[in-house]
């Protein structure tokens, strides 16, 4: 028989809708009847006992708000009658204990790759372009026409097609819409992308150094095999900058840079005859490395949020939750990425750090984020966007809940702050 609801941990409070409920449905789990007040969507979420006024909201078995009002068993939690909480945390409690899973199918597998100097292996190929500051963007953009058109042959889209038919006075239909399967690139092995910004210069001094790190993390990225940077020369973000930030997060770096500064070049035509000489012998270079086999303890696999509904916590996350501890196991990488998506899973976190440093750092950039949201005029209760709240996710502590899942449940190794 198909199963309508479910608890998702047993100290839960409340109950998920998996199917729509229309009011005066029964229902039964675990021993107990419920009857369902109003219409319930799937996603959203009924009361498993009265609430009064205060009471708080258990789902995930954490604290995911607090009633406003008081709440009859088998009604559904809106917006209305509850209001964003999370749980208090001040350092750790305990240590979690973790059941590492059977790897015995995973270790010995490999993925294609490219492999690094450093001893990286990453999963694509790329040559990045990008500026120091927003006064390079026109030249980063006339840069990318001229290669993206030369390296692809300027090969037609199907929107490109499609728009082309409308000028001519066809209907879009008369064309076929199937983009050609052949591959027209000079460079097979090699993708070439831009990056404009809106950085670099004004602000604050501390924005061009993490702008600096930013890009630093770019290039030390595995997947980058090279870059061409382009530099005004007066602005806050200087190449020095730069290039100290790559240095102290990869000083052994051997990949090759670009790097071009207008004010010393003369002019602009001048600047971009050398850049695209430069830059296509590194390039042409880079297209050379070929995908080779690599253990995938090599892998380094970025979490981080999607399209969130009230789905997403008790399906797509845990999966991935799977995935990160075979990877944890096998001793590969994988990171949870967004601080504002671990709203009220503090103590769990901070609980499964393997050194208790790492939860003293979290806990503090954790209330460091929260201060800039509220100086914003802003707050964590503010998090769940319209999409979230239709689909379920009422609040910021309950959307976290569900989106922490995809870390698993492996100790963390480190806590980085971004950049």
């Amino acid at each position: 028989m198909q199963k309508n609801i479910l608890k998702v941990n047993p100290k839960d409070n409340v109950i998920v809708a998996l199917v729509d409920l229309a009011a005066g449905t029964s229902v039964h789990l675990d021993g107990a009847d419920y009857t369902v007040l109003r219409e319930t969507k799937a996603k959203h979420k009924f009361a498993a006992e009265d609430f009064h006024e205060g009471d708080q909201i258990i789902m995930y078995g954490v604290i995911v708000g607090k009633a406003n009002r008081f709440i009859g068993k088998g009604e559904v939690i809106t917006t209305e009658n509850v209001k964003h909480q999370s749980a208090k945390v001040e350092g750790k409690t305990g240590t979690l204990g973790w059941t590492p899973p059977d790897i015995t199918k995973w270790q010995d597998r490999t993925f294609m790759g490219y492999h690094r100097e450093d001893g990286q292996v990453g999963t694509e190929n790329v040559w990045l372009f990008f500026p120091l500051v927003f006064c390079e963007n026109k030249n980063i953009e006339t840069l990318k026409n001229i290669f993206e058109k030369e390296l692809l042959y300027d090969k037609a889209s199907k929107h490109q097609l499609l728009l082309r038919s409308l000028l001519n006075g066809g209907s879009g239909t008369d064309l076929a819409m199937e983009e050609d399967e052949k591959d027209t690139r000079i460079f097979k092995n090699i993708e070439v992308r831009f990056i404009t910004h809106q950085g670099g210069c004004g602000g604050i001094r501390q924005d061009a150094e993490a702008l600096g790190r930013l890009f630093a993390g770019y290039v030390n990225n595995p997947n980058v095999a090279g870059a061409t940077v382009l530099s005004l020369g007066c602005q806050n973000l200087q190449v020095q900058l730069f290039m100290d930030a790559l240095n102290d997060l990869a000083p052994n770096n051997k990949k090759p840079i670009v790097v071009y500064e207008q004010q010393k070049s003369g002019t602009i035509d001048k600047m971009l005859t050398g850049v695209i000489k430069d830059s296509y012998e590194g390039i042409k270079k880079a297209n050379e490395t070929e995908r080779k086999p690599a253990s995938i303890t090599k892998l380094n696999i970025g979490l981080e949020c999607g399209g969130s509904d009230g789905f997403s916590g008790i399906s797509a996350n845990p999966v991935l939750g799977e995935v990160s501890d075979i990877m944890a196991a096998i001793g590969g990488i994988t990171m949870l990425a967004e601080f504002p998506e671990l709203c009220g899973v503090e103590q769990e976190l901070v609980n499964r750090c393997v050194h208790e440093e790492d939860g003293v750092k979290f806990l503090k950039l954790m209330k460091d984020f929260e201060n800039s949201v509220v100086a914003a005029g802003s707050g964590f209760d503010m998090n769940p966007s319209p999409g979230n709240i239709k689909d379920g996710l009422i609040t910021d502590a309950m959307k976290s809940a569900g989106a922490s899942k995809k870390g698993g449940s492996a100790p963390i190794v480190d806590v980085l702050d971004f950049t």
